[in-house]
C-alpha cells in the first residue's frame, strides 16, 4: 500500500474533461445524472457555495456533447446505449459578482458573444434577450438538433445585493430579461438546467418558465452533490490510511474527525449525510483539519441579513419550521431562514412527517466556528485576529479544567474592548460571551428554564457543566447569590457532570 499510486484529489478542478484528462479522482454521480436527464427537460438544483454544481454542470455538458471516452467505467457508460451528441450553451454567471446594471448587461453580452463564436456565429444586437432567443435559433438551425442550455450560478448577479431592495430589482430585472426567452424557444431546446445558491421565485427571475421542475429537495437527488460516507469508504478509502499514518491515528480516528468537521449536510429527507466536498478535498490533499469552505468566503451577504432581521447569535441553534418557511424565494422572506438554509449555513438535521416539519441547524464544526468569528466583530469591534487567538489560549484553559486562567485571558481580552454605543446592556454581553464559548467548540446555550428562573447562561465544556450569571455595573457576589438563592444547580443535578457556579460583573 505504501507504494500505491493514488489519483490525484481534484481540488480547484471544476471541468470534468480536464479532471478525467488529469487522471483524477472522480466520485461518480453519472447515475444521478442519467436520471435526471429522463426526469423532465427543464431543471433546477439549488445547493450551497463550492458543493460540485459547476462540476455536474461541466459533467452534464461533456455527456450531452456525447464524449462517451470520458465516462468509461461509470454507471452511465453501463446503461446509456444512444450517446446523441447536442449543441450545448453554457453561461458560467459566477464571474458576475459586484456589478452594476451597465456592467451586467455587458457582461451578459460577452456570454452570449463567447457561445455564438463556439458555433461560428456573430451577432451585434445589444438585447440580451434578443440575442439569446436569436442563438438558440441559429444553433438550431445550423446542428438540425435540439439545444441544451446550461446556468451555472444563475444567482450570482444578485446575491451580494441581497440586502440592497434597490439594487436587488434592478439587477433582477437585468437578469428577468436575459432569461425571458427560454419559454418561447421550448420547441428547440432539448434539456435546461439551472443551479444556484438560492431560490427567487420563478416570476421575478424566469418569466413564465412554470415548468422548471426544481428537484433541490427530492430524496432521490439528495446526493448529487457532495459527498457521502459510503462513497469515502469505497472510493477515498486509501487517502484516508494517507491521512492516518501521517497524522499516526486510526483511519477510523481520521473519518470521525472529518465528519465532525465537514459532514452533516442534508437537502431531503431522507437522505445520507453528506461532507462538504471542498472541505473534505482540501483537507485529505493538505492532512490538516481546517476551516476551508469558510476561508474560501467571507459571508458578507449573510452577515448583512443576520443584522437586518435582528438576529442574535444565540439564536442560530435547531429550529423546527415547515418546508415552505426554508425553500423558499429568498427575495420575499421574512425571516432569515431560507438565506441561512439555502447557503448552506443552517441543514435539514430532522423531519416529523406526521405535522410536516423540519428541524433545521448548523450543519458541523467548520460552518458554527465560522460563523461565530464571523459575528465576533460585530461584539468587540477590534482586531478579530486577537479574539481568536485569546479564544485558543482559553480552549487550552479549558482543557486543563483551569477556569480561573480562562476567566482571567477573558478579562484580559474584555479591557482591550472599546467601549461602543448600544452595549450598556447585560444582552450584549451576554451574547459576546456565547461566540466566545461557541469558539471554542463547546456546547452553549442561553436563558435555560429552571424552576426559579432562566440561568444567563450553560456551557457543557465535556469535563463540567458551567452556569454563568452576569451582571452589569453590579458585583460577581450579587451574580453568585442570585445562582444561590434561586438554587439553579438543583435544574443539572441528573446530568452526570459537575456542576460550576460563574458569576460575572461588567463595569461601564
Amino acid at each position: 500500500m505504501e507504494n500505491k499510486t493514488l489519483k490525484r484529489l481534484p481540488v480547484g478542478i471544476q471541468t470534468y474533461e480536464k479532471l478525467v484528462g488529469s487522471d483524477c479522482l472522480y466520485i461518480d454521480k453519472t447515475e444521478y445524472i442519467y436520471k435526471m436527464v429522463n426526469y423532465s427537460n427543464y431543471i433546477f438544483l439549488s445547493r450551497p457555495r463550492r458543493f460540485g454544481k459547476s462540476l455536474l454542470v461541466s459533467t452534464l455538458q461533456a455527456y450531452f456533447e456525447g464524449k462517451k471516452e470520458l465516462f468509461k467505467g461509470l454507471y452511465i457508460d453501463s446503461v446509456e446505449k444512444d450517446w446523441t451528441e447536442y449543441p450545448v450553451l453554457r453561461f458560467d454567471m459566477s464571474l458576475a459578482k459586484h456589478m452594476d446594471k451597465d456592467r451586467l448587461e455587458r457582461y451578459l453580452l460577452y456570454i452570449l458573444e463567447q457561445n455564438e463564436k463556439r458555433f461560428g456565429l456573430s451577432s451585434d444586437h445589444i438585447d440580451s434577450n434578443v440575442r439569446l432567443a436569436n442563438l438558440i435559433h441559429n444553433v438550431n438551425s445550423i446542428t438540425g438538433k435540439k439545444v441544451v442550455v446550461l446556468i451555472d450560478e444563475y444567482d450570482a448577479p444578485l446575491l451580494d445585493v441581497s440586502h440592497e431592495k434597490e439594487t436587488l430589482s434592478v439587477l433582477r430585472n437585468v437578469m428577468r430579461n436575459f432569461y425571458s426567452p427560454l419559454k418561447a424557444c421550448d420547441p428547440y431546446l432539448r434539456f435546461v438546467f439551472i443551479t444556484g445558491i438560492t431560490k427567487f421565485s420563478q416570476l421575478s427571475i424566469f418569466s413564465e418558465l412554470n415548468n422548471l421542475r426544481n428537484i433541490s429537495m427530492l430524496p432521490e437527488y439528495a446526493a448529487i452533490c457532495g459527498i457521502t460516507e459510503d462513497e469515502i469508504r469505497r472510493q477515498m478509502s486509501d487517502y484516508l490510511d494517507v491521512f492516518a499514518r501521517a497524522k499516526n491515528k486510526t483511519r477510523e480516528e481520521v473519518l470521525s474527525a472529518l465528519k465532525r468537521q465537514y459532514d452533516g449536510y442534508h437537502f431531503a429527507m431522507p437522505s445520507p449525510d453528506l461532507f462538504n466536498p471542498f472541505s473534505l478535498l482540501n483537507a485529505l490533499l493538505d492532512k490538516a483539519i481546517k476551516s476551508y469552505w469558510f476561508e474560501s468566503g467571507t459571508p458578507t451577504f449573510l452577515i448583512e441579513k443576520l443584522k437586518e432581521f435582528n438576529v442574535l447569535p444565540s439564536m442560530l441553534k435547531p429550529t423546527m419550521t415547515m418546508a415552505s418557511a426554508f425553500d423558499a424565494p429568498t427575495e420575499s422572506m421574512t425571516s432569515v431562514i431560507p438565506l441561512l438554509y439555502q447557503s448552506g449555513y443552517f441543514t435539514i438535521k430532522d423531519y416529523n412527517e406526521p405535522a410536516d416539519l423540519y428541524t433545521l441547524d448548523i450543519p458541523n464544526q467548520e460552518i458554527r466556528i465560522g460563523l461565530m468569528q464571523s459575528l465576533l466583530p460585530n461584539y468587540v469591534q477590534i482586531d478579530t485576529y486577537k479574539g481568536v487567538t485569546t479564544v485558543a489560549e482559553m480552549y487550552l484553559a479549558l482543557l486543563n479544567d483551569d477556569l480561573n486562567e480562562m476567566l482571567r485571558l477573558l478579562q484580559a481580552y474584555l479591557l482591550t474592548v472599546p467601549q461602543c454605543d448600544n452595549t450598556n446592556y447585560e444582552g450584549h454581553y451576554q451574547q459576546l460571551l456565547y461566540v466566545i464559548f461557541s469558539l471554542l467548540g463547546r456546547y452553549v446555550d442561553v436563558e435555560v428554564r429552571t424552576a426559579n428562573g432562566r440561568v444567563d447562561m450553560v456551557m457543557n465544556s465535556g469535563k463540567a457543566l458551567y452556569l454563568f450569571e452576569l451582571k452589569l455595573n453590579k458585583s460577581a457576589e450579587a451574580a453568585m447569590n442570585q445562582i444561590n438563592l434561586k438554587d439553579y444547580p438543583s435544574r443539572f443535578a441528573l446530568s452526570g457532570l459537575p456542576i460550576v457556579k460563574v458569576g460575572i460583573n461588567f463595569d461601564l
